[in-house]
């Protein structure tokens, strides 16, 4: 069986900043940063916030907006939006007594990127 076309383990040819997961082994800071932001998105919750925010037309979304979806406290949600914002998958904003939310695209675009299996090269 050849290997033509087959990336070795740790020699992967991404673009160099951030390896994909299928293309090199992650070193142990980058898999920790990883985790945090995966932690993050295992939660239903927080998944569903993070779509709504996300998917919301003008980009930015008022927590007021994102309670009632929920059978929730608003402490409950507070704190779930506090783990994505550390996560790095949304930022907020206070605007007198309510905080608006928005997504950052550039995380998520990097968990994209690691996550993308490399185009196959043709032998």
């Amino acid at each position: 069986m050849s290997n033509q076309g087959l990336t070795v383990l740790g020699q992967g040819d991404g673009d160099g900043c951030c390896p994909g997961l299928l293309t090199a082994p992650l070193d142990e800071d980058r898999a920790a940063e990883l985790a945090r932001v995966f932690k993050a998105l295992g939660d239903p919750v927080r998944l569903r916030l993070l779509s709504m925010i996300a998917s919301r037309a003008g980009g930015e979304v008022c927590v007021c907006d994102l309670t009632p979806a929920f059978d929730l406290s608003q402490p409950t949600i507070s704190h779930h939006l506090k783990l994505l914002r550390e996560a790095g998958l949304i930022a907020s904003e206070r605007r007198g007594t309510w905080v608006y939310y928005r997504p950052l695209p550039e995380m998520t675009d990097r968990l994209a990127a690691v996550l993308t299996r490399p185009a196959e090269v043709p032998s």
